[in-house]
């Protein structure tokens, strides 16, 4: 191997690494708050409102968002999209898997890539940053809204999972089939509740259903 093409292996390998650790850091962070922040509307739409309100003027969002969600969400989309186009797969190093779970993760990359973006548009720059539980509830009684929203909470839900694993793998956490076996049920794990948390959020809104409305802090 010459020396140019070890330098590119060598760019290839820290570019893939880095594709794998914003997948969880700030993404996976984005998500967490996404869904938290959402979940007030289980409570009542007044506390979704306050949650949403606070955390639209908070100083410096425009820069947190930019730098911390939107350039790496573009780097992690754009670059997985590079690597599926040029058909790469590194499923023969993990030993607990098949090839079926880098399928699932790039076809629910490429919904979750897509569904962000329309869901940053749709509710954070057409509201000017103003989301309210009734703006929302108003767009999820469309039932095609309501159904783009649900399998893309789902896809963003399931590829987070995914990406867990993958990032324990590629970072050497989970080294042996033992850990690559536990990685993948952490996986899993966060696959489910991160579904279900989306699901139950996007059903408060469209049915007005509020089943902790009984919580006060």
């Amino acid at each position: 191997m010459s020396s140019a093409e070890a330098s590119s292996s060598q760019t290839e390998f820290y570019l893939r690494k880095f594709h794998s650790l914003t997948g969880i850091m700030p993404i996976g962070f984005f998500l967490l708050e996404h869904f938290w922040t959402n979940s007030s509307a289980l409570v009542s739409p007044g506390r979704f409102n306050q949650a949403a309100g606070d955390l639209e003027s908070a100083p410096w969002l425009i820069f947190a968002e930019i730098f911390g969600i939107w350039l790496p969400i573009l780097y992690h989309g754009f670059y997985g999209l590079y690597v599926w186009f040029r058909g790469q797969s590194n499923a023969s190093q993990y030993v607990w898997v098949g090839s079926w779970m880098f399928v699932v993760q790039r076809y629910t990359g490429l919904i979750a890539f897509i569904f962000i973006g329309w869901h940053v548009y749709t509710e954070r720059f057409l509201p000017h940053g103003n989301s309210t539980f009734a703006g929302v509830q108003q767009s999820l009684t469309h039932p095609l809204y309501f159904w783009i929203y649900v399998v893309g909470v789902t896809a963003a839900s399931v590829h987070l999972g995914s990406g867990v694993w993958n990032f324990l793998c590629k970072w050497g956490v989970a080294a042996t089939a033992r850990s690559q076996r536990a990685a993948g049920y952490l996986g899993i794990g966060v696959a489910l509740v991160f579904t279900i948390v989306g699901l139950a959020v996007a059903v408060s809104f469209r049915y007005d259903w509020h089943p902790f409305q009984f919580y006060r802090p």
